[in-house]
């Protein structure tokens, strides 16, 4: 079906907003970031880079950054783990329960953040097991499975299985054709995957509201100093350093994805 020109238009300008609504108030963060003043007024009459150097060198910054940076690394190589196995498991075999396994997957990203953090908040009480990078790292493989899941499944999907055949017929082992077969295949959506991963658990934050404890990741710090109404201007540079580094997977992610659907 075809669209008028006034829908089509109408679209376009919503489109528009939405996107205006979300990208203006990061684009005022980062004009601010730039502002000599501790007091945030337009025009800027003075621009500087020194809360930028101011926040890397707190203490507190470069504390939760370095958490951030583990609880982001551990939880994407969890994830890519568990994901390509259960994504591999449900593609190729059948078995009861595998829509089921699918469905308790993808819920931990369709929940919203809170339900997941209570549960999990109340799991690890429930246990014993002390609030810790561990626990962090644990909440975020929650969600960053599903992530890893959606990649390697959706390109599974879109591969023969006459390669796994062919690799069988000339005489390779399993473990040969995972090797030089399933492995060079998923290669790219493993990649987008882990990237997309680490960028969801490094800006976390209501999970890991829930299971980081006394500890702070950098998101946390963010919302702690916002509260306290303190350090304004370099929590600026800090929200800016956030942004980047969450767009830079995010963007070469959908470079690896949109390059692959060129290929096929």
């Amino acid at each position: 079906m075809r669209l008028s020109t006034f829908t089509r238009l109408s679209l376009a300008i919503f489109a528009g907003l939405v996107i205006l609504f979300l990208i203006v108030p990061l684009i005022v963060i980062v004009f601010f970031a730039f502002d000599a003043s501790n007091v945030q007024t337009f025009p800027i009459h003075q621009w500087t880079l020194n809360w930028f150097s101011i926040a890397w060198r707190d203490p507190a910054v470069r504390s939760a950054f370095l958490l951030s940076v583990k609880a982001g690394l551990f939880a994407t190589l969890i994830a890519l783990v568990l994901g390509v196995m259960v994504a591999f498991g449900i593609h190729r075999f059948k078995f009861f329960g595998r829509e089921a396994v699918s469905l308790l997957l993808v819920l931990p990203l369709a929940l919203p953040g809170i339900v997941t953090g209570l549960a999990l908040h109340s799991a690890f009480n429930l246990i014993g097991l002390p609030f810790s990078l561990y626990t962090i790292v644990i909440g975020h493989a929650t969600f960053c499975i599903v992530v890893v899941f959606n990649n390697v499944v959706a390109r599974l999907r879109r591969t023969s299985n006459s390669l796994h055949e062919a690799s069988s017929d000339l005489g390779a082992t399993p473990l040969q054709t995972i090797r030089l077969i399933t492995l060079p295949t998923l290669s790219t959506a493993i990649i987008a995957g882990a990237l997309l991963a680490f960028a969801l658990s490094f800006d976390e934050v209501i999970v890991t509201t829930f299971t980081a404890g006394a500890q702070n990741t950098l998101p946390l710090w963010i919302f702690g100093a916002i509260r306290l109404g303190q350090q304004l201007p370099e929590i600026n540079a800090v929200v800016v350093g956030v942004v980047a580094l969450t767009i830079v997977p995010i963007a070469y992610a959908a470079r690896i994805a949109s390059g692959d659907r060129v290929k096929n």
